[in-house]
């Protein structure tokens, strides 16, 4: 999770977006809108959570291993941790 304020701003403001997205996704469904355009929103509701994913993992991975070496199982342990969130995130 980011924890500089900066980072917590910004990932904030992309959540927000994302429900933005969503809200007009709802409204457009309502409404019975065409494919073309509801397709088109869900594919930038996607782009917009793959950015937000992006983002928190890129901040997890420096604070992961911006911490202090420690022993090579702690070391290994968050190796797999973060192998183990990007595969998730590939899928």
């Amino acid at each position: 999770m980011p924890h500089s304020p900066e980072e917590k701003k910004r990932v904030l403001a992309r959540v927000r977006r994302i429900r933005g997205q969503a809200e007009a996704l709802e409204r457009a469904l309502e409404a019975g809108a065409d494919c073309a355009p509801v397709l088109q929103q869900i594919a930038a509701i996607r782009g917009a959570v793959n950015g937000l994913m992006s983002e928190v993992m890129e901040a997890h991975i420096r604070e992961t291993f911006g911490q202090a070496a420690g022993s090579a199982d702690q070391r290994q342990a968050r190796v797999a941790e973060v192998t183990a969130l990007v595969r998730s995130y590939l899928k």
